[in-house]
């Protein structure tokens, strides 16, 4: 039996830190427990048919290719159908400027690799993606959190550290934001917003990673031109994109839009992690998109989850305690919302009481990579049904009223 294991690891993993969501969702796996915590798509919006005939077909007519090992940067004919796509969003790429990756959460390991060395400063709001947080914490970055309203991060607070940042001579490598319908607090960055943190990175020098996975699923208001197209192709923003949200998680299929000169090295990046994502899961969204079934089906996705986001607005309005520190978010689109409480709640110390009423969300503090976040929690409404929906924030709200009157 080896002895003193510690000393055997890596320096790349002594701060590395078991996901709080996965954590939490090994505690809600009771039937009984109506769960707001995950951050899962409905499987009703799953194509199961229209994919099964699709996988069959692919199997029988190009398992030849489909099985075999496939070229790093990713099947040619699956990027042709993502660039038609971007195209619909303002986007024009050539196939040099797509990578493509085995899902965005293996995008976002990627752009760490590539450009954090040890105790680098990557900027974030204040919250901010888990799973970003993880990737670039595996990388030992050093946090550099910017609070976030209604309207995204607050750029006259980037704007601000970074000129104290310019004198220490120590730039963040990156700015990460995900600018609509934010992971976790549900906000939309605003045009001018959009418009000033771009300015920054010209003026700066520094690169912004564009994390968008919902981007398509807007239920109300204006859809807003990403910051890839604002770029116009200056090369300040890398983004992100997936099929998770869209199609099915299952797939584990997405992309990422940068000039070439990243594109390369991301491409060398990946080719050490997993040589080529599967040509197989390519193929399949490949016909799917090329069969122009993806809209549709959006559209579709967009129309059950416009729904169950206004019963859960709803229900929260008919049944929260009314309290002048308890609010929550009103997002446009996506998969969440977030609610705080008076800084004197712990949601870590609440969650327990939660599950016993068998209601389940995620705590605040996963999102804070500097620390906070303990007053305030994240919900999730696409997966949940809708009578789970309002049954669900009635159970959470006996145990808030309990909280608050402590």
């Amino acid at each position: 039996m080896l002895r003193q294991l510690e000393n055997r690891f890596s320096i790349n993993v002594a701060g590395l830190k078991r996901s709080v969501i996965r954590e939490l969702l090994k505690l809600t796996q009771k039937p009984e427990i109506i769960s707001f915590a995950g951050g899962l798509p409905s499987p009703e919006t799953f194509p199961v048919e229209e994919v099964a005939e699709i996988a069959h077909e692919v199997v029988l007519q190009d398992g030849a290719w489909s099985l075999q090992y496939g070229p790093t940067e990713g099947d040619p004919r699956l990027k042709e159908e993502i660039i038609r796509w971007m195209a619909r969003d303002g986007i024009h790429v050539t196939a040099d400027n797509i990578l493509i990756t085995t899902a965005s959460q293996q995008g976002l390991d990627i752009v760490g690799r590539v450009f954090i060395n040890r105790h680098n400063p990557v900027m974030t709001a204040r919250p901010s993606y888990v799973g970003a947080i993880s990737a670039f914490r595996s990388y030992m970055a050093r946090f550099v959190g910017i609070d976030l309203d209604d309207e995204g991060i607050r750029v006259d607070l980037v704007r601000d550290k970074l000129a104290e940042m310019r004198l220490a001579a120590e730039l963040p490598r990156f700015i990460y934001v995900v600018p609509d319908f934010q992971n976790p607090a549900g906000v939309t960055m605003s045009l001018e917003r959009r418009k000033a943190l771009l300015a920054l990175a010209r003026e700066y020098q520094v690169l912004i990673v564009e994390d968008t996975p919902y981007r398509s699923l807007r239920y109300t208001g204006k859809t807003l031109p990403s910051l890839y197209e604002m770029d116009q192709g200056e090369g300040y923003v890398i983004s992100l994109r997936t099929f998770s949200k869209i199609l099915f998680p299952g797939l584990r299929l997405g992309y990422i839009m940068a000039k070439t000169e990243f594109i390369d090295k991301f491409v060398i990046a990946k080719q050490g992690m997993d040589l080529c994502t599967p040509p197989f899961t390519q193929a399949i969204a490949y016909e799917y998109l090329h069969r122009d079934l993806l809209e549709d089906h959006i559209k579709s996705n967009i129309a059950i989850y416009a729904k169950k986001r206004e019963i859960m607005m709803q229900a929260l309005e008919d049944t929260m305690p009314k309290h002048p520190d308890l609010c929550w978010t009103r997002p446009e689109g996506g998969l969440f919302l977030w609610l705080k409480m008076p800084e004197k709640v712990d949601t870590e110390i609440m969650f327990k009481e939660a599950v016993e009423e068998n209601v389940a969300y995620v705590v605040g503090t996963g999102f804070y990579p500097d620390g906070g976040g303990k007053h305030a929690m994240r919900l999730n409404f696409s997966y949940p049904s809708e009578s789970d929906i309002v049954e669900g924030v009635k159970r959470l709200a006996r145990v808030i009223e309990r909280n608050l009157g402590r």
